[in-house]
C-alpha cells in the first residue's frame, strides 16, 4: 500500500516550507501533494515555485501532484486553476468542479478526485471516470463500511486513496475565521494565518477542545488517525494521505511505513505516535460514530 502526503494546509513562511519538503524528499513517502488549496491570499510560494518543489520531489523519486484550490472564489483564481490544468507534466488534484471541468475538457486521463469533491455513492465517481478521474480520495466522514459498499459496486476500476492521518477538513468557507479572531475583514487580513504552525483551536465555553480554525477552512481540533485500524483498510484503500502538520510529520509517516511494512503492530504504531501528534487522537467518521470518538476494536 502506497502512502501520499497531502497539500500543505498551513501558511508557513516560505522557507519553512522549502525545509520541509527538502526533508520530505528523504522520506518513506510514496505520493506528495502540492500547492495551495485553502486560500488564494497566501503568497509565500506561487504557482511557480510549487513546480520547482515537484520537480525536486519527482527527481528523488517521489510521484508529485499539483492539488487545486478548494474555494474558486475570483477570475484570478481561475487564472492559476487553468495554469495548474495546463502544465502536462504533473497529474493534478481536482478539489472543486471547476477543476474537473477544465480537466475533462482539457481531455485528461490521469487526475485525482480530491476529497472536497465529497463523493458519497458510485453513481457520482462514475461520472468522475467517465470524466478521466483515475484516483478518488475518499471524503474524510464517510466509513469504512460504506467506502467498502461503494467499491464493491464501482462501474470501473479506480484507485482509492484514504485521509488516514491528520486534522480533518471539515468546511471551507468565504468568510476567513482567522481573519474575524483578530477583529479584521478577510480582505485587510494582515496575513494572520502566517507562521500558525497547526492552526487556532477553538474551545467550548467549558474550555474544550472543539474546532481548528485555519483561515477559510475549518478543520477538526482533534487528531483523525487510522494508525490503529490499518487491518481493516487491506482491501478498501490503495493509498493512505498524511496530512502535514507544524512538526514531527516525518516521524508520522515512519510510523505507518513500519506498521504497513509490518516492523510494528497498528497498535504499537499508534502508541508510538501519540507523542508526535499535536492533539488526541480520533477515529469516530471510519467507524460511523460521531467523527471526535476514538474508537479501535480490539
Amino acid at each position: 500500500m502506497k502512502l501520499s502526503l497531502g497539500p500543505l494546509l498551513y501558511y508557513w513562511p516560505r522557507q519553512s516550507v522549502l525545509d520541509f519538503y527538502a526533508e520530505i524528499a528523504d522520506s518513506p513517502v510514496d505520493i506528495v501533494h502540492l500547492g495551495e488549496t485553502v486560500c488564494s491570499r497566501r503568497h509565500e510560494l506561487r504557482l511557480d515555485d510549487w513546480i520547482e518543489v515537484a520537480a525536486m520531489l519527482a527527481d528523488a523519486g517521489k510521484e508529485a501532484v499539483l492539488s487545486s484550490q478548494s474555494l474558486i472564489e475570483s477570475e484570478s483564481d481561475l487564472k492559476t486553476l487553468r495554469r495548474v490544468v495546463g502544465q502536462q507534466r504533473f497529474r493534478v488534484e481536482a478539489n472543486d468542479m471547476a477543476a474537473v471541468r477544465l480537466l475533462a475538457e482539457a481531455g485528461r486521463r490521469d487526475w485525482i478526485a480530491g476529497p472536497t469533491l465529497n463523493v458519497f455513492n458510485p453513481h457520482t465517481l462514475g461520472l468522475l471516470v467517465e470524466a478521466g478521474a483515475s484516483r478518488w480520495v475518499v471524503a474524510p466522514e464517510m466509513s469504512g463500511a460504506a467506502l467498502a459498499e461503494v467499491r464493491s459496486t464501482l462501474p470501473a476500476p479506480i484507485e482509492t486513496e484514504v485521509f488516514a492521518y491528520g486534522r480533518l477538513p471539515l468546511a471551507h468557507s468565504a468568510r476567513c475565521f482567522t481573519a474575524r479572531h483578530y477583529n479584521l475583514q478577510k480582505d485587510g487580513c494582515e496575513f494572520r494565518c502566517l507562521g500558525i504552525a497547526d492552526g487556532l483551536v477553538l474551545r467550548t465555553r467549558e474550555g474544550e477542545p472543539f474546532l481548528t480554525l485555519n483561515g477559510v477552512q475549518t478543520q477538526s481540533a482533534k487528531v483523525h488517525t487510522l494508525l490503529g485500524d490499518l487491518s481493516a483498510l487491506d482491501g478498501r484503500a490503495e493509498v493512505l494521505r498524511i496530512s502535514p502538520q507544524g512538526a514531527h510529520t516525518r516521524d508520522i509517516i515512519e510510523r505507518f511505513r513500519a506498521a504497513l511494512d509490518g516492523r510494528q503492530t497498528p497498535a504499537e504504531a499508534l502508541a508510538a505516535s501519540s507523542a508526535h501528534m499535536p492533539a488526541a487522537p480520533c477515529n469516530g467518521f471510519w467507524h460511523g460514530r460521531p467523527g471526535v470518538e476514538q474508537f479501535v476494536p480490539a
